[in-house]
């Protein structure tokens, strides 16, 4: 194939952009970290005395407990928006192909903005 064919190919989205090992990397980076944080977090809320909002705030008072939570949801959100990414362009076919792809890309900005919002109210509650 031609060069000017090639790029051709590569803006329709009929060829290779060259995104997909970035891609695959990403998710395959997220997954390990969701895989080191899980397990620390489930560990953490074991070995709360209860799920109350003391509790929770004492284990959140420590700048390494709200951090490592902080990254556990940033995490979760992009690797899940890297996972709806995929199912999107596998299925979404069309316009509705974009504005999906935009919306769920916000909507996961947005719940991981307010987790983490969430973690520092507590974290830093008077």
């Amino acid at each position: 194939m031609s060069d000017p064919a090639r790029a051709l190919s590569a803006v329709l989205g009929r060829g290779s952009a060259h995104e997909g090992a970035h891609h695959w990397r990403v998710q395959r980076l997220t997954a390990l970290a969701l895989l080191l944080l899980g397990p620390w977090f489930i560990v953490s809320l074991a070995l709360l005395p209860d799920f109350s909002y003391v509790s929770v705030r004492g284990l959140l008072s420590g700048a390494c407990n709200s951090t490592l939570l902080s990254l556990l949801i940033a995490c979760l959100c992009w690797h899940s928006q890297l996972g709806v990414q995929v199912v999107v362009e596998d299925y979404v076919r069309g316009a509705a192909r974009m504005a999906t792809l935009i919306v769920s890309a916000f909507l996961h900005v947005l719940l991981a903005a307010l987790g983490v919002l969430a973690v520092l109210r507590v974290a830093f509650a008077h």
